[in-house]
């Protein structure tokens, strides 16, 4: 099976460690990585990490946008690229040695016309698979409804159409009912349903956005509290794996990314779900935007790893 893996808004992430994050003075830093970043690319890097070759819709411009795709050309990623005007953004994480927390510094982007809005739009339709997955922020210039514009032509060609955003974007996709699975944070789904939310009302407002047709199934992380799937067959709670935390970067990707490859690959939604949660573990476990290792996600999946689960 194929799967498409759409970055609109993609970066360049730099990470890096420093001892003591001050004001006004130069700080020296250390471990300086680079990778390919942004919510589409993340997922089709850890489905790329799976044993899959995805294929990637990239917007890039500038120099930038070179080296995105540079750094992209090696991996087993079939790349599909829009070139715009503008540069691609660079994202930098800072982790504090001696405080163990890390900054993040993520830029907006540049602004995109309504032509290279049109060309995406293009490259989308052209696709003949089984899965997209949109993941991350739009970048300025883009509509609120270019996701659900892309869920409608997913729809059209049979495709199974995966959304994890935030915001008016998430809100104008769910109204079209065109999707497959969403995945809000907690914070997101409170957003949706405009109040705070306790594990009865998590619940509900997920079986809600099922119930009514917005989305066939909803997957709802909630970090060191685990995470839910609302779908057709009611709620299933997964518990938080403990595992030792470097890094919180992608591991909402990691969780996406993972259990779409294992639908993929002839999983069920319970199985792929119970992956998806063990990636989002494992992505946690490693540095920076290394994102995570295979062989810690089945590890974990399995049973394997010595960490332990709570309700």
């Amino acid at each position: 099976m194929t799967i498409l893996a759409v970055a609109l808004n993609p970066t360049i992430d730099i990470s890096s460690e420093v001892q003591h994050v001050q004001p006004t003075h130069k700080m020296r830093t250390s471990l300086q990585e680079r990778h390919a970043g942004g919510g589409g690319v993340n997922v089709a890097r850890v489905i790329a990490k799976l044993g899959g070759r995805p294929e990637l819709l990239i917007l890039s411009g500038g120099a930038t946008g070179a080296l995105l795709e540079e750094i992209l050309a090696d991996l087993p990623i079939t790349l599909r690229t829009v070139h715009v005007g503008g540069s691609t953004r660079i994202a930098f994480m800072v982790y504090e040695r001696d405080t163990g927390q890390e900054y993040r510094f993520v830029p907006e982007g540049a602004d995109i016309t309504a032509d290279e809005v049109e060309k995406a739009m293009a490259a989308v339709a052209k696709f003949r698979g089984d899965y997209i997955v949109a993941s991350g922020s739009l970048p300025r210039g883009a509509p609120d409804d270019t996701y659900a514009r892309m869920s409608d032509i997913a729809a059209a060609n049979g495709v199974r159409f995966v959304l994890d955003t935030s915001g008016a974007p998430l809100r104008a996709t769910l109204e079209k009912g065109q999707v497959f699975l969403v995945k809000p944070s907690l914070g997101e789904l409170e957003t949706l349903a405009g109040r705070k939310l306790d594990e009865a009302g998590l619940r509900d407002e997920a079986m809600k956005l099922v119930r009514e047709g917005r989305s066939q199934y909803v997957a709802v992380t909630l970090g060191r509290e685990g995470a839910i799937l609302a779908g057709p067959n009611g709620v299933l709670r997964v518990p938080a794996i403990h595992v030792p935390v470097k890094s919180a970067v992608g591991a909402g990707d990691s969780f996406v990314g993972a259990l779409v490859w294992l639908l993929s690959n002839g999983g069920t939604m319970e199985e792929a779900f119970r992956f998806g949660v063990a990636a989002g573990a494992a992505a946690a476990m490693t540095p920076g935007t290394e994102l995570c290792h295979r062989d810690d996600i089945f590890a974990i999946y399995e049973g394997r790893a010595a960490y332990d689960t709570e309700a």
